[in-house]
């Protein structure tokens, strides 16, 4: 192959690289609660920086769980069934596991439970069982349906994420 071609792809490759991150979290500018605004920045690519803007404890532990910190920082959740979901998320996200989804057994919410199933392995056949229409729109988004589905979403700060999430 010519070399300046491989030159002036791999050139337009790293160019756009960083493009893709920064779609991903534009669409987390439009998210009006900040912990969440930042949460989303962080699990779109921005990394654990972002965490420490989060002023919701809970959702803090959660945010470094879920971009490298590991399993163990979910132990600083006091919400049960947030912990059990981010023990999960933290999982699926720092292992090549395809189905992390034992820890959602212990979420006592049962939309969260399959939620959580769904989105750590279990596919978009749980998302049936959720009874909240935004919440089965964004399982079903993350679970194949694109962003699309985000589109149901009337919640406008969860259909900002759900966009971040499946672009």
């Amino acid at each position: 192959m010519n070399t300046p071609y491989l030159r002036a792809l791999l050139w337009l490759t790293c160019l756009l690289m960083p493009l893709t991150a920064f779609a991903q979290q534009g669409d987390c500018g439009f998210i009006q609660n900040p912990d969440r605004q930042a949460y989303c920045r962080a699990i779109s690519g921005g990394g654990s920086s972002h965490c420490g803007f989060i002023r919701d404890s809970d959702l803090q532990a959660r945010c470094r769980a879920e971009t490298g910190g590991g399993s163990g920082q979910c132990g600083f959740i006091r919400d049960h069934d947030m912990q059990a979901a981010c023990r999960a998320s933290a999982e699926r996200a720092n292992t090549s596991s395809s189905s992390s989804s034992g820890q959602c057994g212990f979420i006592q919410n049962p939309d969260k439970q399959a939620y959580c199933r769904a989105t750590t392995g279990g596919g978009s056949g749980q998302c049936g069982f959720i009874r909240d229409g935004d919440l089965q729109a964004m399982c079903r988004a993350e679970t194949g349906g694109g962003s699309g589905q985000c589109g149901f979403i009337r919640d406008r700060d969860m259909q900002a994420a759900c966009r971040a999430k499946t672009r």
